[in-house]
């Protein structure tokens, strides 16, 4: 089973990738396994922290080169960001067919409206199509002195591509033999759902997008990589989907938590632990914001119920913005730019009020949970809703985005409840138990998780109704365990490499 993965900004902690390979082998030395490096390509500050490449081959200098990936996956599994679905409006190739229009050898790549629609789209088939924003996923734009509408499903700096054409597909594979040529083995594909668009459909996770997945995967696989989807959608497309690709996200788990903490309430948890997949990477914190649409009723699929019904989610969203001081009100929904409709945006502590037990119970119950745990920056420093950058920026996703300057990070892994998290880390990273078999057990406001490996075992023991709690574990004949997790900081010596 991997060990725990990070999730950072190469500029955002530490402010290179060598800064971030020095503090993995530093202060976080025996902590994590494996780092997700969010985009680092050129350039990394876009109009969407990176998400919208303008050279999606190579790193900005500014934060490294090559050679520097490769360093650090020399002790580290690295997992980076292939961004199928699209590129910035400001990359050379479609820089030229704003220039050339259908004069360009680039024009194929980028989709339009009469790529997808050449006969036109009635009303019908432009309401049905899914977008995580309001109003219609296109842009006007002047191509080759035509105006155009050209797709742009997140925003008008970021033009989509046309998965079906050659020059396409040659981009991203070009892009995955960089990636695997640096040492990187894992492959995160951003924005995967909304590939496929087809006339008729949603346009999303269409038969064309898992046609595409399929063949990408296989390329993937072939040059050494294991392949992560991102896709936020009713949790039931989670579980059809998993059988048929390497990894998928948890994005259920992170709301059904706060529930479960905030409601006293461990039922829809324990509903979706009866039929979660095994093939999970498992977060309660990313870069982007908490997912309430994995959790809710979706109009991708008509008839088909929530983990949380709608009055529940309603509570969770009030209970968030309660705990967090109204901060995530700030930078949620129509208050902020970057507009997520399905999205809280908010730190996982502020999310829990800046409690420290009922935090670290959140992150023992992610750790304890089969599937790859991934920790973001922002959390695994107990970090708080940075207000400040939202203002400047009006971007909601950037109050959980804060940059660590120069010390700061190693300041905050000095606090009890990061060291109490690095403790929980470290125990699931190097005891034996997590390499065997798991069962739970769950009802009403008790949960009950628990690893055997041969004669050694781990549990953990919560009842989200008055936060009362027991870990143990049991390694070469001698048990161990604590009744408050906070004593945790005082236990993590023990479990270093």
């Amino acid at each position: 089973m991997d060990a725990p993965h990070l999730i950072a900004y190469a500029d955002r902690l530490g402010g290179s990738l060598q800064a971030l390979t020095g503090l993995l082998r530093g202060p976080l030395d025996g902590v994590f396994g494996g780092v997700h490096v969010l985009p680092f390509f050129r350039p990394y500050d876009g109009a969407d922290a990176g998400f919208d490449p303008e050279d999606h081959t190579e790193p900005d200098p500014r934060l490294g080169s090559w050679a520097d990936v490769g360093e650090l996956a020399r002790t580290h599994t690295v997992m980076t960001d292939v961004i199928v679905n699209h590129m910035s409006v400001r990359a050379g190739a479609f820089q030229d067919v704003i220039a050339r229009g259908d004069d360009s050898p680039y024009r194929g790549m980028f989709l339009t409206l009469g790529s997808v629609f050449p006969d036109g789209a009635t009303e019908a088939e432009l309401a049905a199509i899914y977008r995580p924003r309001p109003g219609l996923p296109f842009t006007t734009m002047i191509l080759g002195g035509r105006p155009r509408l050209v797709w742009t499903t997140f925003t008008p700096e970021q033009v989509d591509l046309d998965v079906r054409d050659p020059g396409t597909w040659e981009y991203l594979t070009g892009i995955i033999d960089r990636l695997t040529g640096a040492g990187v083995t894992m492959l995160r594909l951003d924005a995967v759902g909304y590939v496929g668009k087809q006339a008729g459909t949603t346009c999303f996770m269409t038969d064309g997008t898992h046609a595409f997945i399929r063949r990408l995967r296989a390329y993937a696989n072939e040059h050494g990589a294991r392949v992560l989807l991102e896709m936020h959608g009713h949790y039931r497309q989670q579980l059809d989907l998993a059988p048929t690709v390497d990894l998928v996200y948890d994005f259920a788990l992170p709301p059904l938590v706060l529930h479960a903490l905030h409601a006293r309430d461990a039922r829809p948890l324990a509903r979706w632990l009866a039929v979660r997949p095994p093939n999970l990477v498992t977060v309660l914190d990313t870069h982007d914001g908490i997912g309430i649409v994995d959790v809710g009723a979706s109009a991708l699929l008509p008839g088909e119920p929530g983990l949380l019904a709608p009055d529940q989610i309603h509570a969770l969203v009030e209970a968030v913005h309660d705990a967090s001081g109204g901060a995530s009100r700030l930078a949620t929904g129509t208050a902020a730019g970057n507009l997520d409709l399905y999205q809280v945006n908010c730190t996982f502590y502020d999310a829990l009020g800046g409690d420290d037990r009922r935090y670290l119970l959140a992150r023992l119950i992610q750790l304890f949970l089969p599937g790859i745990p991934q920790i973001y920056y922002v959390g695994l420093l107990a970090g708080r809703n940075d207000v400040e950058l939202l203002r400047r920026t009006g971007v909601g996703r950037d109050v959980n985005r804060h940059h660590y300057a120069p010390g700061e990070a190693e300041q905050e892994l000095g606090r009890p409840v990061v060291r109490a998290q690095l403790a929980a880390i470290r125990l699931r990273a190097h005891h034996p138990a997590f390499q065997g078999s798991f069962e739970h057990e769950c009802s009403g406001t008790t949960i009950a998780l628990r690893w055997r490996h041969g004669s050694t075992s781990a549990a953990l023991h919560v009842d989200v109704g008055d936060l009362s709690h027991r870990l143990t574990w049991e390694a070469e004949g001698a048990v161990d365990g604590t009744d408050d997790v906070l004593t945790l900081a005082d236990r993590g010596d023990r479990w270093r490499a």
